[in-house]
């Protein structure tokens, strides 16, 4: 069974008087431990596509399933909890807590969790260990740099083991340099995890070493650009 079973979705947004279509029927199968992106130009309904896979928004028609679990026949409690214990989050603004250290902003959601003291501390220093961190445990947010602190929201992400992380364009306010180090980590900890990685993304480099690309143009799967982008020239 897939991770994943995206089938025929349909979103709607009413802006006004107006209706927007944002996705049209996409269908799509995620496995477990795939490491992909969804890519398109802006209003081809990615960030639609992602919102809703993730549980934060809800669909018009259609379903999504994960790990067995119908998303939009689950009440708002349900899909905290979902999201809580299977899905870690990375976004571009990294969106960690100002006023916490390094260890802190990773022992959060296990503390979320109600993981005790002694399992927090020695997760949280174990991830930011494999991300390169362990000398900056007790660092806040302004005492690092931006590829630093991206570094953190992953270890946040990944800490708990959970099956899918979700990763909005994260390394969009970062340098080509750091952005090609914090992807590669990201390849590690899905080889070393078998954690499944979906991105939403405009970066050509995340495209390129995604192990599959997902085009969307219009609200629907656009399969014709996502085979010429992988059968490019290089």
């Amino acid at each position: 069974m897939a991770l994943i079973e995206v089938r025929n979705v349909h979103k709607k947004y009413s802006q006004g008087k107006l209706e927007v279509n944002a996705l049209n029927g996409v269908t799509l199968s995620i496995e477990k431990g795939e490491f992909l992106a969804i890519a398109g130009p802006s209003g081809s309904g990615k960030t639609t596509l992602f919102n809703l896979i993730g549980g934060l928004d809800t669909i018009t028609q259609g379903e999504i399933v994960l790990d067995g679990q119908t998303l939009n026949t689950m009440t708002q409690a349900e899909l905290s909890t979902m999201r809580l214990h299977k899905i870690g989050f990375v976004f571009q603004t990294f969106n960690l807590i100002p006023v916490l250290s390094a260890l802190e902003n990773v022992e959060f959601i296990l503390m979320l969790q109600g993981r005790n003291a002694k399992d927090r501390l020695e997760l949280a220093t174990e991830i930011l260990t494999d991300v390169g961190l362990g000398d900056y445990l007790h660092r806040r947010p302004g005492e690092m740099s931006g590829g630093q602190q991206q570094r953190v929201a992953v270890a946040r992400a990944i800490v708990a083991k959970p099956m899918l992380v979700l990763a909005d364009e994260p390394t969009a306010n970062l340098d080509s340099a750091t952005g090609a180090a914090l992807l590669e980590l990201m390849r590690d900890l899905n080889q070393k995890y078998q954690t499944t990685f979906l991105f939403s993304t405009h970066d050509r480099m995340i495209m390129e070493k995604s192990k599959r690309l997902i085009m969307l143009r219009d609200g629907l799967i656009d399969e014709e650009s996502a085979r010429l982008f992988e059968n490019r020239p290089l």
